[in-house]
């Protein structure tokens, strides 16, 4: 298994992975075809030297993803963070370390360009990732809010 950078033709997989539980599914369209938004995200994020978006490869196909976000900030004196966002991990390959390879590559590379703290959130009911992110050091520090525009 190979994690690498995302590629366009990455993300009808991508998306799949996304859509492939009772949040994304209400939350994604796999089209056919592809919604041109994925694609104008896509784009974006692939030209923001800010944001890696990397897929997990095994025997050719994508079995997983991830979005890693560097953010600058004034607090904690100038510190850069690193954000963690849509891991996903295919279901079939679920429980088998893949998950934690993709975070252990998204730390590796956060603190390789400078972070000093790594975050995610991760939804409420979402009781097995949070169990997840427990073991794999991440503490439950702070409340997130949302608010949908």
């Amino acid at each position: 298994m190979i994690i690498r950078p995302a590629t366009r033709d990455d993300l009808t997989a991508i998306v799949t992975l996304l859509a492939d539980d009772p949040l994304g599914a209400a939350r994604e369209d796999l089209g056919p075809p592809l919604a041109d938004s994925y694609h104008t995200a896509f784009d974006a994020i692939h030209a923001d030297p800010n944001q890696c978006l990397v897929v997990a490869e095994d025997n050719g196909s994508v079995v997983g993803t991830l979005q890693l976000t560097l953010t600058p900030g004034l607090s904690r004196k100038g510190a850069l963070r690193g954000t963690i966002e849509a891991v996903r991990v295919h279901a079939t390959c679920r429980s088998r370390g893949l998950g934690a390879r993709l975070i252990d590559w998204a730390t590796d590379e956060a603190s390789r360009r400078g972070c000093v703290l790594m975050q995610l959130t991760t939804d409420a009911s979402r009781n097995a990732a949070h169990r997840f992110y427990d073991r794999l050091g991440f503490t439950p520090s702070h409340i997130g809010y949302k608010k949908l525009l």
